[in-house]
């Protein structure tokens, strides 16, 4: 009865889905606040209804009701208890349902958010989201239903793929989701500005909480992500630019300018259309990364390698997306263009020159996703674009853009002095040459890392200098003014230094990285990176629901002796072995040990360990932290912003 009662409340949630559209869009049209009530009503009820089918659905998992099929198919009885519960989104069924939750909770948190918009566009705005939140129901119920049942029910599951069984990918979907789906709010609000024939300072106002919210949490999805590849998969890197990273990289690029053209349209009321165009392809860049996923038309250990026929169905919601968004912009955008002047060298100048240069990277790596997968589909060879490609396509754009981004927030709106901000950098660039320098002294013809660092340096000393700079304005600089700088002020460099600091942790690890594997016995050693590495024993260990081959090394660095044990796990579901690394983090990076296969030497056991010197490598977790860091304050100013101004300001527009 679990599994019929979360598909009804399914459908539940589908039929006020459905009149949240309705009644939205007809309210925004005749500017009725009581149609506009009852779509808010609705909007509340589909929200409930899908939380409460997704709960049943984590009840099926947790209670291991192998009688549906995607409890079978995903989950086992001897699973830890947080896994049974990250199973429900750890496939393609399960995840689709968490996709229509989010889509429904924004839905309601936005029919309780008017801000300043006026009535008509506010009812239009929840109205849309219903759409999209419908869309996403529909097909979930028809062609990815979580609560079909399984006739006759077997016995056991089939297990989560081991290499799920992750606290960080625990965490991981439903963080990139609330970043992937919170995309759907701005794209409304573009919508029902171009429905409404206007976009003002007050809807700019009511959209930026959203493109932060979205972005944030995007951060920190990607962080998560990347972090669980660098320790889990076991071949030392964080980052491959494999075709489903970039599908969450590529709405992170555009949101990133969304949030910074958002201010801009709020602040100056310039920008409005490209505010708007933006919106949509942020979300046409979301939906494209879901059917990127779900179609089948790539292998990655993160797709879901499923029914060809779910791609075709996520394909033509995108198709209908970006062609009711593009058909409205192409109809609308002219009448909306209301720019204010300012001259190229402006915080708004600055601000454009930020939306095209990651507009144009989001472009480079679209183009580098996509190209492999059309000559596939058009001649049948398989190709692949990697890393070469994304460094002289992406890395460029992202040097110039580093570049000019500590000149911005010292500018001021419509007319700047260039060689005013340049002069208050000065300590700034002095930093970053003397870095350049030192990696050139220590790393001979190493010219492309040297400016790698540099630029990272340039950009975290830059923002380290705004915070000097705001601390002194209005008078002379002590603890108490320190600490009553504005949320926003904390928000942006925050943001900016943690831009920075990823930036030099990933040049330094990519530029720097050394690795070795050697085949070693118990007792034998081997000198890597100004460490000893002695593998001490290689011994069996159990697990909750797998048995593991433990290495335990003793590893000498500086007159410090520490232990580690790198693990290959075998669970009990089946399944290739896992790779457990052992990390040792120092000063000048990460020592990372992975236990390989056994290998006979001599009529002796050994085996075989990869050993990998990763330099400063910790800096790019550190610097996405902050980054995320930077949006959770710049919400948190919002917030306070919303809480504190004059009802006046919140007037229908």
């Amino acid at each position: 009865m679990i599994a019929e009662l979360g598909a009804v409340l399914a459908a539940v949630a589908l039929i006020a889905s459905l009149a949240q559209a309705g009644f939205g869009l007809r309210a925004g049209a005749r500017s009725d606040s009581a149609l506009a009530a009852i779509a808010a009503s609705s909007a509340q009820t589909a929200a409930f209804a899908a939380l409460m089918a997704f709960a049943l659905l984590i009840t099926l998992f947790v209670q291991s009701d192998f009688s549906v099929a995607v409890v079978q198919a995903n989950s086992h009885i001897d699973k830890p208890l947080l896994y049974k519960i990250a199973g429900t989104w750890g496939n393609h069924e399960g995840s689709m349902l968490l996709w229509c939750l989010v889509s429904a909770f924004f839905g309601l948190a936005m029919a309780h958010n008017r801000g300043a918009m006026g009535l008509g566009m506010w009812a239009r705005a929840i109205g849309v989201q219903g759409a999209v939140t419908a869309g996403a129901l529909i097909y979930t119920l028809i062609l990815s239903n979580p609560f079909a049942r399984l006739d006759p029910a077997p016995y056991a599951g089939s297990g989560l793929n081991p290499l799920l069984q992750d606290p960080a990918l625990a965490a991981h979907p439903p963080m990139l989701y609330l970043g992937y789906v919170g995309l759907s709010a701005p794209f409304s609000l573009a919508i029902a500005a171009l429905l409404e024939g206007k976009a003002n300072q007050g809807w700019a106002r009511a959209l930026r909480p959203w493109a932060l919210i979205a972005w944030t949490c995007l951060t920190f999805g990607i962080g998560l992500g990347s972090y669980w590849a660098y320790y889990e998969l076991g071949w030392g890197g964080w980052w491959f630019w494999d075709p489903v990273e970039n599908a969450s990289f590529m709405p992170w690029l555009a949101a990133c300018a969304l949030v910074h053209c958002a201010i801009v349209t709020e602040r100056r009321g310039s920008l409005a259309s490209w505010t708007i165009l933006l919106s949509i392809i942020a979300f046409g860049l979301a939906l494209l990364g879901t059917f990127l996923v779900r179609s089948g038309v790539l292998t990655s250990v993160h797709a879901f390698a499923v029914d060809p026929r779910r791609g075709v169905a996520v394909l033509a919601l995108l198709a209908v997306v970006l062609g009711v968004g593009f058909g409205l912009y192409a109809w609308r955008a002219p009448g909306l263009a209301k720019p204010a002047g300012f001259a190229a060298v402006s915080r708004e100048g600055l601000m454009v020159f930020n939306n095209l240069g990651l507009a144009v990277a989001a472009g480079a790596v679209l183009v580098g996703t996509l190209y492999p997968i059309a000559v596939e589909a058009a001649t049948g060879d398989l190709i692949s674009v990697g890393p070469p490609y994304f460094n002289i396509a992406f890395a460029p754009l992202m040097a110039a853009l580093f570049l000019v981004m500590p000149l911005a927030p010292l500018l001021t709106w419509r007319k700047g002095d260039a060689g005013a901000a340049l002069r208050t950098l000065w300590l700034a660039g002095a930093l970053a040459f003397a870095s350049a320098a030192i990696v050139l002294l220590f790393r001979n013809n190493a010219i492309i890392p040297a400016a790698g660092i540099g630029i990272g340096v340039w950009a975290t000393a830059g923002a380290f200098v705004y915070l000097w700079k705001r601390w002194g304005q209005g008078g002379p600089r002590s603890a108490a003014r320190f600490a009553a700088l504005p949320l926003s002020v904390w928000a942006l460099a925050a943001a900016h230094i943690g831009a920075g600091v990823l930036t030099i942790g990933a040049v330094a690890e990519t530029a720097f990285r050394s690795e070795r594997a050697a085949a070693l016995a118990p007792g034998e050693s081997i000198t890597f990176a100004g460490r000893t590495a002695t593998l001490l024993e290689v011994a069996e260990a159990q697990g909750p629901n797998y048995t593991a081959l433990r290495a335990t090394l003793r590893v000498a660095h500086g007159g410090r002796v520490d232990v580690a044990a790198a693990e290959r796990r075998a669970y009990s579901t089946g399944g290739a072995p896992t790779t457990e690394v052992a990390i040792l983090s120092a000063l000048d990076g990460d020592f990372y040990i992975a236990l390989g296969e056994a290998a006979a030497r001599d009529g002796q056991a050994a085996w075989t360990i990869r050993f990998y010197h990763n330099p400063l490598v910790q800096l790019i977790f550190w610097g996405v932290t902050l980054m995320g860091l930077g949006g959770a304050l710049g919400l948190a100013a919002l917030a306070r912003r919303r809480r504190t101004a004059p009802h006046s300001a919140l007037a229908a527009a």
